[in-house]
């Protein structure tokens, strides 16, 4: 009886074996879950409120990141994108190194701003080229730094009249 598997043996292999039926309906169960938009988690927080988003080009990954700004920073980064997009018009989005960056094609960056625990800073790439120079120093010659506090409403002159000038530089290319 070497040849022939004895009745046991093959009920027992018949078991381990999933019915068709039920491969089908795995199959379908796969499917209709792959068809289903997929949830996403909201972007971590990094230190400071700054949220974490992927390096990417375009408004999308800009906005996603001014959804994901904490508390009263929302406002102001919601503020800024549309004064910097109602006071240069054909400006160049981005995100990179989890902040968003504005610029010119062509030209380059212009302007970026981030998240700190108590403001939002403001980073203009040639600020010490603006009138009037925007008060924060920095440690790298031409640029000019200006936080926006809780308090602070974003807005109006000088800052209008610095994102005009920024964007008529020319931008930093290395980002």
């Amino acid at each position: 009886m070497a040849g022939k598997p004895t009745k046991n043996v093959a009920k027992k292999k018949a078991a381990k074996q999933p019915p068709k039926a039920a491969k089908k309906a795995t199959a379908k169960q796969v499917a209709a879950r792959a068809a289903q938009p997929r949830k996403t988690a909201p972007p971590k927080l990094l230190s400071g409120g700054n949220p974490q988003i992927a390096k990417a080009d375009g408004d999308a990954p800009v906005q996603a990141y001014i959804a994901a700004m904490p508390g009263w920073k929302h406002d102001v980064g919601r503020r800024l994108d549309a004064l910097i997009v109602a006071t240069v018009p054909a400006v160049r989005k981005a995100v990179r190194w989890n902040t968003p960056f504005y610029g010119i094609e062509g030209q380059g960056w212009f302007l970026a701003y981030h998240c700190f625990t108590k403001y939002v800073k403001l980073t203009f790439f040639r600020g010490a080229s603006l009138q009037p120079v925007p008060p924060g120093k920095s440690k790298v010659g031409e640029t000019r730094y200006f936080h926006i506090h809780e308090a602070d409403q974003p807005g109006g002159e000088p800052l209008t009249s610095w994102i005009r000038q920024a964007s008529e530089l020319p931008g930093d290319p290395c980002f």
